[in-house]
């Protein structure tokens, strides 16, 4: 068991308890699993297949790496001439990670790769949806500590979504204070 779980156990659910009224543990919101995607149309759109394939490979390396288990290719539905997109063509990748990969993945997200990102000063409490959800994007994947930015040969966009069985905003934002998020306070 790693340190966010461990504290998830010892002190989250406790707290929220307390705040919330909950009479069960059970009934206590908890994250669910993580979701990580990228895609890659921009930089694939003009390429000729080998070349197209070569910088798939690039990314799907970069993502297995970060996550920690290999991503799934997700396909495109239907062609749109105007993005130059071909039905069947592969332009994103994804990852879902449960259970200790996914507490592993949190805490370097939380206590690295946040902190990391230049002129990060906290999360946004909007960046909370009212699922209880948070989504989070990154510019550049070169924030997590398992990307080395010297052999990097291209730069990419993440986006991660932690989901939870919060029934709303507010539980939500408070699991994810109590787990330690960087969220910055709201106005009062």
């Amino acid at each position: 068991m790693n340190i966010l779980q461990k504290k998830y156990k010892e002190k989250v659910i406790s707290e929220m308890m307390q705040k919330f009224a909950y009479k069960n543990t059970m009934s206590v919101p908890k994250i669910t699993k993580v979701t990580v995607n990228t895609s890659f149309g921009k930089e694939i759109a003009n390429k000729t297949s080998g070349e197209r394939e070569k910088m798939q490979n690039l990314i799907l390396n970069d993502i297995a790496l970060i996550a920690g288990q290999k991503p799934t290719l997700v396909k495109s539905k239907k062609s749109i001439a105007g993005f130059k997109l071909r039905e069947g063509l592969e332009i994103a990748a994804m990852v879902t990670l449960r259970k200790s990969r996914m507490w592993d993945f949190l805490e370097r997200l939380i206590y690295i790769s946040l902190p990391k990102s230049r002129d990060f000063k906290g999360l946004e409490p909007t960046s909370v949806d009212r699922g209880g959800n948070l989504n989070i994007g990154f510019r550049e994947h070169i924030n997590f500590p398992e990307i080395f930015t010297d052999k990097e040969k291209t730069i990419f966009g993440l986006q991660i979504t932690v989901s939870t069985n919060a029934k709303d905003h507010n539980k939500g934002l408070e699991l994810f204070k109590l787990l330690g998020f960087p969220i910055k306070e709201g106005k009062k």
